[in-house]
């Protein structure tokens, strides 16, 4: 019985961190948008109380989206089990890790903004909207590809899920930081994938 529990608990584990990164991943992300605009535009704007309120709510959130990041790679790594493919599973580690310590850091460049006071000292939002669109997201990207690939050769994803994931790696690849808001691709398809584990739907055929 307790091994029954235990193999039902962690893919629920896992879609509940999904969906719970997603919303808060989101929510960041909207937050610091809004906040502080990217662009040509961004040395000529300062940062008023309402900003750096948004910006410190955004601040807050991103630790806990990095846990529930976490909490969901560990889960779906669990479901591999004694079939995961090494080479597979390293790059889905790493590449897992390497997203939640380049959104950290871009967490703690965009905090610098809360001690500019002059609009010409941007250094603090240049940086971390590189780190997020520019490396975050492409870790965020092969992140993507991985997961997507053992949900393929384990069955628990159907085809259609398989083929979201790597449009949406291969869009976060690809457009990055040309495209405001893309970043929004990530907590989509992870609140797309918590929510089909959620579910509880039986394994598809492997594709």
């Amino acid at each position: 019985m307790g091994q029954r529990h235990e193999r039902l608990g962690t893919p629920r584990a896992a879609g509940i961190a999904g969906v719970v990164f997603a919303i808060l991943m989101a929510a960041a992300i909207v937050l610091v948008r809004l906040a502080l605009p990217g662009g040509a535009d961004a040395e000529e704007i300062t940062v008023d109380p309402a900003q750096r309120t948004a910006v410190q709510t955004a601040l807050a959130l991103l630790p806990f989206a990095g846990i529930a990041f976490l909490w969901f790679m560990g889960a779906v790594r669990e479901q591999a089990g004694a079939g995961e493919d090494r080479f597979v599973s390293t790059v889905f580690l790493g590449s897992g890790l390497v997203f939640v310590a380049t959104l950290f850091g871009s967490g703690a460049a965009a905090g610098t903004v809360l001690d500019e006071s002059q609009p010409h000292a941007p250094f603090g939002r240049h940086f971390a909207y590189v780190l997020l669109t520019t490396y975050a997201m492409r870790m965020a990207a092969v992140f993507i590809f991985t997961t997507s690939t053992i949900g393929r050769r384990l069955g628990v994803f159907p085809r259609p899920l398989v083929l979201l994931g790597y449009l949406a790696g291969l869009t976060l690849l690809v457009v990055g930081a040309d495209v405001p808001w893309s970043e929004l691709v990530l907590p989509a398809w992870a609140l797309i994938v918590g929510v089909h584990i959620l579910r509880g739907r039986r394994p598809a055929a492997p594709v």
